[in-house]
């Protein structure tokens, strides 16, 4: 398997990459056992699903804003709906349990050279407390917000803000999602891509190739040569 080469900064997603959305029904004891599984799925299609048409649309609400909308849609689909357990929950996606290989791949990359950032949908609120709560701040170089340019992924100005950020180019860049569509997405864009299919998906009929398909951020540094 050929090694990326020239790569200068290592770029995350956050959510389903970095964080596991799941981990917020999983510490809630208020969510019934039989609708654990199908509220966390639903929720997370809604989320995705809003933010999409609301870029769509030109009706931008950030991040915490849509993933609130999309909790409502779903305790209300689901029958469980009440103010108590929709504050739970939020407060809980606030410090979701990052992967446990996140930390150390993070670690040998940053000791590697490259430059480390998460670009993603979240709100700058967001991702700040979901940093923080996992303890990574001290391990990302910057950590980029879709709601700096008022669009979601993956509209092609989100990427370009990355490029902006971190003063490199496209083909520079390594980038990691474990969403299909936004690995898909940034490597028509022209960034290199590993695809982290932790969810056994198939692959996208979308425009765009991943570089890599791995099933864990560990399997990341050894795809890289020296920082170019």
């Amino acid at each position: 398997m050929s090694q990326l080469a020239g790569i200068r900064a290592c770029v995350f997603d956050a959510y389903g990459t970095i964080f596991d959305f799941a981990s917020a029904a999983a510490r809630c004891a208020e969510i019934p056992e039989d609708k654990r599984a199908a509220l966390t799925s639903l929720w997370r299609d809604k989320q995705l699903q809003y933010t999409w048409l609301r870029s769509l649309q030109g009706r931008y609400a950030d991040f915490w804003q849509v993933t609130g909308e999309a909790l409502d849609f779903t305790l209300d689909s689901l029958g469980i709906a009440t103010p108590a357990l929709r504050e739970r929950l939020m407060d809980l996606y606030r410090t979701l349990s990052a992967f446990p290989e996140v930390a150390d791949t993070l670690r040998r990359l940053k000791e590697a050279g490259f430059v480390t950032a998460i670009l993603s949908n979240g709100s700058p609120k967001m991702l700040d407390a979901a940093v923080r709560g996992a303890g990574l701040q001290t391990l990302l170089d910057a950590v980029l917000s879709a709601d700096a340019v008022q669009v979601f992924k993956t509209h092609p100005r989100v990427y370009d803000y990355a490029l902006q950020q971190l003063g490199v180019r496209a083909d520079q860049v390594s980038f990691q999602s474990s969403n299909a569509w936004d690995a898909y997405a940034a490597s028509a864009y022209g960034m290199r891509v590993v695809w982290c299919n932790r969810y056994g998906q198939r692959p996208e009929r979308l425009p765009g190739t991943p570089d890599h398909e791995v099933k864990s951020l560990a399997e990341l540094p050894s795809l890289l040569g020296p920082p170019g």
